[in-house]
């Protein structure tokens, strides 16, 4: 490896940590972007199929994201939550709107991670209850807490927690024990999996926080469970006054088509969360996340509390420019319709030797790869990464064996940029596939 990437990475391993990974065997340097395109340091054109997971929402150097900034920017970079911040409060009204969460109060932080965090505080303070439960195959985060709700053994460096998890079934369907997709069908895993929350209640003592829960996982490669299962574990919850959080920050804001966020595909009989989590996509890349939950649990908090930075004046603005322009150009109704147009063209790979399952929905696809064992392959996963990058695309991936490509490019994607992207996809599959 050579240049100007090879100069770079040599610094950073110098600087940062060692268990900061990156992708690729020869890492790149993303220099700028504009819409669905990304161009490195060496100048080399990028097809963006993965926004910095998931994060780029809308587009690659959006202008009214770009204006806003540069607006808010001239005027104050900082104040923090002890004085009033208009950005912040038009954010956070406009994040209310959107929630679906009945008398909904919003509050910002600055990552995902601590979104989590806030809200484990919130549901643990509440019910005056460490005990939470999780989905197995889960991913929340990266702090001491978020880490310990965390059902994915690769991203869990510590079994030191602060609260006491307890892992429910929910979305590993493939390979799972309850051997869903080719076992049960959706009535039958989902019963399964009430069942097994029941069964879990049953052994906990005292009483439980909350039940979080991603309704796609992300760093689960898009594992997904069934349309209404947690409608069905909603109404267990609410048997015993146990509080539902959905995890929206890859799910939210559109970005499934079929909903605005993750949680309506699930809302049967009018089962709504207490509290959603948010993040990636509202800011496009700049650092803002958050929590909103109806106002009874967001102001339950017996002490003093401020954020120096989150919903700050600078991201505040930009992110509320960032959800205008997916509002007013229906973003959620693109990611259905290119969404179809990107699954239909991913499809085809259907049948190629080691793809065993093709899931997702909207602009949040995830493939999942095999050997010729029918092991999971994360081999093939980090090929099939290498041969699009060449090719001019990139992609993702995940999963619990690191084996799945996640594909969820920015929400404003074209069809034409879809079919080729996608035809860029399945060429590397078939290559790989013929690796031995």
């Amino acid at each position: 490896m050579t240049g100007v990437h090879a100069e770079l990475l040599k610094r950073r391993q110098a600087v940062l940590p060692s268990w900061l990974s990156t992708f690729y065997a020869e890492p790149i340097d993303l220099d700028h972007g504009e819409g669905r395109h990304v161009v490195d340091a060496e100048g080399n054109r990028y097809l963006d199929f993965f926004g910095g997971i998931l994060t780029t929402m809308t587009a690659h150097a959006l202008p009214e994201v770009t204006a806003a900034v540069s607006e808010q920017a001239g005027k104050i970079l900082h104040s923090s939550t002890l004085y009033l911040n208009r950005p912040m409060v038009e954010l956070a009204e406009q994040v209310a709107e959107v929630s679906g969460i009945p008398e909904p109060k919003v509050f910002f932080t600055s990552s995902g991670t601590e979104a989590t965090d806030t809200a484990l505080l919130l549901a643990t303070g509440y019910r005056a209850s460490n005990q939470v439960l999780a989905l197995r195959n889960s991913y929340h985060g990266r702090s001491f807490s978020s880490i310990g709700i965390t059902g994915n053994s690769g991203w869990s460096p510590t079994s030191l927690s602060p609260v006491q998890t307890y892992y429910v079934h929910g979305s590993r369907r493939l390979n799972g024990p309850l051997g869903g997709l080719h076992g049960l069908d959706d009535a039958a895993f989902t019963a399964a999996c009430v069942a097994d929350l029941e069964d879990v209640l049953g052994q906990v003592k005292d009483n439980v926080a909350c039940l979080i829960a991603e309704p796609i996982q992300g760093v689960g490669g898009f594992a997904m469970p069934p349309d209404g299962l947690f409608g069905e574990f909603k109404k267990v919850l609410d048997s015993r006054g146990i509080l539902w959080i959905s995890d929206e920050v890859q799910t939210g804001w559109g970005r499934t088509g079929e909903h605005y966020w993750g949680w309506q595909a699930h809302a049967t009989d009018g089962a709504t969360p207490d509290m959603v989590t948010f993040a990636k996509g509202l800011g496009n890349g700049l650092s803002i996340a958050g929590v909103v939950a109806r106002a009874e649990i967001m102001d339950s908090v017996p002490a003093n509390s401020i954020s120096t930075f989150g919903g700050s004046p600078v991201t505040a603005a930009g992110a509320l420019a960032n959800l205008r322009y997916a509002l007013d150009h229906d973003l959620q109704g693109n990611a259905a319709r290119i969404g179809a147009v990107l699954r239909a063209a991913l499809d085809k790979a259907a049948g190629l030797p080691g793809v065993v399952d093709i899931r997702g929905k909207g602009l949040m696809i995830g493939i999942e790869l095999v050997d010729g064992d029918g092991q999971p392959s994360p081999q093939a996963a980090t090929e099939v990464l290498e041969l699009t990058k060449a090719a001019g695309l990139l992609v993702g991936k995940g999963g619990l064996h690191g084996n799945i490509l996640r594909i969820a490019p920015p929400l404003t994607l074209t069809a034409d940029e879809a079919e080729h992207g996608a035809a860029i996809l399945l060429t590397a599959l078939k290559t790989a596939a013929q690796t031995p």
